[in-house]
């Protein structure tokens, strides 16, 4: 009998064993596949009286949704060996363009400088898989890009091998230079040539073990510090877009008013250097030679306005909408057993260091828009349904931001550019005003939290939490068309699935409280009546900092060290390691002088934990310090922050993430606030919001990233701040003998600044450039 060929089992993938593609084309360009042998998301044992965070989080639900079209994903090497790689995600300073060139040069074993990372234009087949958003980009990028690097290495290696007549396991790869047994020689250029694949195909890889590399894990210089320091990076506002003239817009007095008419259209057209003036949906746009000039125009402009969305409100009426709104707690209030605490943060502006901005040029049937966009495929559907395209004729350009902090996750401007564009017959460099931002911009929306924990014989058996909120936006959906348009539906029930959905994936309190609730209640179900947005953290510092002040209520009530109370109750090593550290680190308990305190809080969020030691000085010569045109207060004036992120990509970036995080956090906790006023917002600058400044920032900032146990990597652009603001709250309550119900705590206290004019809706544009800050 003849012999039959044996069956060859199937493959089994190990944590280091990977299936990529190298794709089929004339230079060679390689990406990856996750979905082979991806675990379902259910795959977790559930332990007893888990949080939903505990088994399936955001950071989860979001890699599962980029996981189908990791394969789009790609590393191409050119002709000169380079490695060029189109990153799916907006880079805004987090600085995930580094964190992604070192991933890729550890893995190719290529010289950094020789990796090339810009960011790709919307790709509407990636489908999810083009979000910024959630801290979620290096935790879902991690693994695609290694493969991706890794199938590009094998492939080169196997065409190397033909060429120096060798196998490939005597081979040496290093700096892009692959050497044979011999010492000959055949550089990354030569090899891509013949890597190439005329077909695509599948090919196992091996990644490297963390031991392997020798980028990953250590300090690492931005791969942009030069430009941006030298004035050559470019944004938005730097692009040489043809013909594309300064535009700015002039917006209503009230919170989302709009234009019936200009009265004087024909005198503001006439005036120097003013090409284009007309109607659009959100103002009057106008177009001129420069900026200056149009700011002119726009104070100069006489218009009938509509009323807005929340005509004659104020804080305090939102307040009540709000408390009417509050779910109930199902725990009754049992005397002295119950400790409650309610608590109110308000409105404070999302607006990013770089304003808003973005290049439109649409033609007859076609447009171009270039911005800062975190989630482009939305973009370009809201495009070309404000100008009457279809989504194929529009190309969206995504440029790296100045800053963002859930601002960029909408495409605001980009959506006025084009409008302005299509009106004027012209392309456009749109951008907003400062005094747009906090008065017409994105906002963190207002919210309270309610709880009520009871005790019995010194445990706690119970924790409820109900946080209430004005709707946060998620009409940007999960990145792409089709889940915008539900989240943006009329009835605002879709959006209102969304906000649910990322409260119940986000929100978790790490310690044993007997039975915990946290419910979420969004009032104001229309998500345009405020233009709001997940800004950085979105619920977690207010949600964070109520719940920690509580514990630390708790504390107290059983006469508790708040560092022994919280470690004895956390119900995860990873959160008790970073607060046992962040306490040694930051001296917990040495002796202070009345008036000062320390404060200490923990976060555990997008696979890491935080913990925040802060030192506050709330004695009357500090609080009363008098700085030219400033917002003193307290003073926090010593800082330690811990943080466990996974595998860890840059520390260095990590280390700036977190001093970042607690800017964010002490701005929220001490000063930072919008003020709703009769259907507008009085803010018209960061100055006027009172946003950290240098004058309030603390003597002594530390951070330590703790080496981590995680083998993969967390997220670390947002988890800075929840327990940054709660700890500075903490601290003021120690400080002050007051546990503070309202945030921040000055926003009571009579207005710093004299509110800028509402018309005209910016301030005159300054002629010198140098004294003068709006």
């Amino acid at each position: 009998m003849g012999k039959h060929p044996r069956q060859q089992p199937a493959a089994q993938l190990s944590r280091r064993s990977f299936v990529g593609y190298v794709v089929g084309g004339t230079s060679l360009m390689v990406a990856a596949d996750l979905t082979h042998g991806a675990a379902p998301a259910n795959a977790l044992p559930i332990p007893s009286l888990p949080q939903v965070p505990e088994l399936y989080d955001l950071n989860d639900f979001l890699t599962h949704c980029a996981l189908p079209t990791s394969m789009l994903v790609g590393i191409t090497i050119d002709e000169a060996g380079d490695a060029h790689f189109a990153l799916p995600r907006m880079e805004v300073g987090q600085g995930i363009t580094t964190a992604v060139a070192m991933l890729i040069a550890d893995e190719l074993d290529l010289p950094i400088e020789r990796v090339h990372v810009t960011l790709a234009p919307a790709r509407p087949e990636l489908l999810f898989n083009q979000l910024t958003g959630g801290s979620n980009s290096m935790v879902s990028l991690y693994t695609p890009i290694r493969v991706a690097a890794a199938v590009a290495r094998k492939s080169l290696l196997e065409a190397a091998a033909i060429l120096l007549g060798s196998q490939v396991t005597f081979l040496v790869a290093k700096l892009g230079v692959i050497t044979g047994p011999g010492g000959a020689s055949v550089t990354y250029a030569e090899a891509a040539r013949d890597a190439a694949s005329p077909t695509s195909r599948k090919v196992s890889v091996e990644l490297k073990e963390a031991a392997e590399r020798s980028l990953v894990g250590k300090p690492h210089k931005r791969i942009d510090a030069l430009d941006a320091v030298t004035g050559r990076k470019q944004f938005a506002m730097d692009l040489d877009v043809p013909d594309a003239l300064p535009t700015m817009v002039c917006r209503a007095p009230d919170l989302n008013g709009t234009a019936r008419a200009v009265r004087n259209e024909a005198a503001v057209a006439a005036m120097p250097g003013v090409t284009h003036v007309a109607i659009i949906a959100t103002g009057v746009a106008v177009r001129a030679r420069t900026f200056g000039q149009c700011i002119d125009a726009v104070r100069a402009m006489d218009v009938d306005w509509k009323a807005g969305t929340v005509p004659g409100k104020n804080s305090g009426d939102v307040l009540k909408e709000l408390r009417r709104a509050q779910l109930p707690l199902l725990v009754p209030k049992l005397g002295a057993t119950s400790l409650d605490g309610e608590f109110v943060f308000h409105f404070r502006s999302g607006s990013a260091l770089e304003p808003n901005c973005a290049v439109a040029d649409v033609r007859a049937d076609s447009a171009t828009v270039w911005g800062g966009l975190k989630s482009p495929i939305t973009a370009q559907g809201l495009i070309a349904k404000a100008i009457g395209l279809p989504q194929s004729k529009v190309t969206v350009n995504v440029v790296q931001g100045g800053g963002s902090f859930g601002r960029k996750l909408f495409s605001d401007a980009a959506v006025e550019a084009a409008r302005a564009s299509k009106a004027f017959g012209a392309p456009v460099k749109l951008m907003w005003h400062r005094a747009d931002e906090p008065r017409q911009g994105r906002v963190h929306p207002m919210a309270t939290s309610r709880i009520r924990a009871t005790t019995l014989l010194g445990s706690i058996i119970s924790f409820e939490q109900r946080h209430t909120s004005v709707s946060t936006d998620f009409t940007h959906g999960l990145g792409e068309r089709l889940t915008a348009e539900a989240a943006a539906l009329p009835t605002g029930l879709g959006n209102l699935a969304f906000s649910e959905s990322v409260f119940l994936l986000s929100q978790e309190l790490p310690y044993n409280f007997g039975v915990i609730t946290q419910l979420l209640n969004e009032t104001n179900l229309d998500p345009e009546r405020f233009n709001t947005s997940s800004v950085r953290n979105i619920y977690s510092p207010d949600v964070a900092t109520a719940n920690e002040l509580m514990v630390d209520q708790l504390a107290a009530r059983l006469k508790k060290d708040p560092v022994a109370f919280r470690r004895a109750h956390l119900k995860n090593k990873m959160v008790k390691r970073v607060l046992e550290r962040a306490a040694e680190l930051g001296e917990w308990g040495k002796e202070m002088p009345a008036g000062t305190a320390q404060g200490i809080a923990v976060h555990k969020e997008y696979k890491g934990a935080t913990a925040v030691l802060v030192e506050i000085d709330c004695r009357p010569a500090t609080v009363n310090r008098k700085v030219r045109d400033a917002v003193t207060g307290p003073r926090v004036t010593r800082v330690t922050v811990v943080i466990d992120a996974g595998v860890v990509i840059n520390p260095t970036g990590i280390e700036a993430q977190m001093m970042g995080g607690f800017s964010d956090g002490m701005a929220q906790a001490l000063t930072y606030s919008n003020h709703l006023i009769d259907g507008h917002f009085l803010e018209a600058s960061w100055d006027n919001s009172a946003y950290t400044r240098q004058w309030n920032t603390p003597f002594e900032f530390r951070c330590e990233v703790m080496e981590s146990e995680s083998k993969e990597p967390g997220g670390v652009g947002e988890a800075g701040v929840a327990a940054s603001m709660a700890a500075v709250a903490c601290a003021y309550a120690r400080a002050t003998g007051k546990m503070p119900t309202e945030f921040p705590i000055n926003f009571n206290d009579q207005l710093h600044f004299q509110p800028k004019s509402f018309v005209p809706s910016v301030p005159e544009s300054p002629t010198d450039g140098l004294d003068h800050t709006f």
